[in-house]
């Protein structure tokens, strides 16, 4: 699993002209499920989410997390963080996961985000929908967090 997570003033997910998730201040996170990844995956990458340091403290330094700082996350399901871009010009989505596989870790890491940072601050775009989603980067800080198995995985390309 991967998330790739960007630090917002202000997000929005809109599926069929109708918003289904919106933060202020916090974190928008495409989150791409690959085939092999399991529920110890979804769970580390909730743990290292909330905890993970992209906000400045009273110095300027990145030394906050969205926990700290009583931020939102807006949460959105993007198998295309998996594409294989190496051979031709169309991207190959042959990691990704099937979508059951996918949609159970994807609601696995929302309800353990909820339950770390509190429901009211954790939205969701709708899972395999087409969706738009437009954000205000802050920073710009943008992040790739990767679970265990996908670093290993990435060991096994070389």
């Amino acid at each position: 699993m991967r998330i790739l997570v960007q630090r917002v003033s202000r997000a929005h997910v809109t599926v069929s002209d109708e918003c289904t998730g919106r933060i202020g201040a916090g974190l928008l996170v495409l989150l791409g499920v690959k085939h092999g990844d399991t529920v110890d995956d979804a769970r580390y990458l909730t743990s290292r989410l909330a905890r993970l340091r992209v906000f400045n403290d009273v110095e300027g330094k990145m030394n906050l997390s969205v926990e700290d700082i009583g931020g939102s996350v807006l949460v959105v399901s993007q198998f295309t963080l998996h594409a294989d871009t190496r051979k031709g010009n169309r991207p190959s989505y042959g990691r990704a996961a099937d979508p059951q596989l996918a949609e159970q870790l994807y609601e696995l890491f929302v309800a353990e985000l909820r339950a770390m940072l509190g429901a009211e601050r954790v939205a969701t775009g709708l899972f395999g929908a087409m969706m738009q989603v437009e954000l205000v980067n802050d920073g710009p800080v943008t992040v790739m967090v990767k679970s265990k198995s996908e670093y290993r995985h990435d060991e096994e390309d070389r």
